[in-house]
């Protein structure tokens, strides 16, 4: 599985009509679904498709045809992340018409060819699953800590700094957390 961290975006027109579609990651969906019907008011149809991983590692597919006939936008968009084993992502196409009907077919086709050119332009990333642990360590050690973050590819995500010491949120995959806590030992506490 892969996924993407960015947002990637192509056109198409056919027949007057334009299709943008917006490949992008799902954390920021809804923030781009209502970005862009801010950005595209005169826009008829904000179709949609996402696939992402639950906490059971079970894949939650969603589509929204938005208006368009049934079947004929948000499964064929939903179909591109499946075909290309897309998670954790997701695809907007803005439709604008251009005053001649494509019907079903043409639809379908129309909607899967803007993703695919989305997805043709996008930066791929490996899918691995990421987990957050709280650990904590004496001030004498966060330099230490936040140095072996960088080495072992694991993002700080909160830092807090207390009497006793500080106290980190980091996110890692579980191989990077394991060479973490091997190289700094006793250094940190999780908590």
């Amino acid at each position: 599985m892969e996924t993407v961290e960015g947002v990637f975006s192509d056109i198409i027109e056919i027949k007057g009509s334009k299709f943008i579609a917006f490949l992008m990651p799902i954390s920021i969906y809804d923030d781009e679904m209502k970005r862009l019907r801010e950005l595209h008011p005169k826009a008829v149809h904000y179709v949609s498709a996402y696939r992402s991983l639950n906490e059971f590692d079970q894949i939650l597919e969603y589509s929204s045809d938005d208006g368009e006939p049934k079947g004929t936008s948000g499964k064929p968009t939903l179909a591109v992340l499946q075909g290309h084993d897309l998670i954790n992502s997701a695809i907007i196409t803005v439709r604008y018409f251009g005053g001649t009907k494509l019907g079903p077919g043409g639809l379908v086709r129309a909607y899967a060819e803007a993703a695919n050119a989305a997805y043709a332009n996008a930066q791929l990333h490996p899918y691995e699953k990421l987990f957050n642990q709280k650990i904590e360590c004496d001030y004498s050690h966060v330099s230490m800590v936040e140095y072996e973050c960088l080495q072992q590819n694991i993002r700080i995500t909160e830092k807090e700094f207390g009497e006793k010491g500080a106290v980190f949120t980091i996110e890692g995959t579980a191989e990077n957390l394991e060479r973490f806590y091997t190289a700094l030992g006793r250094t940190v506490q999780k908590i």
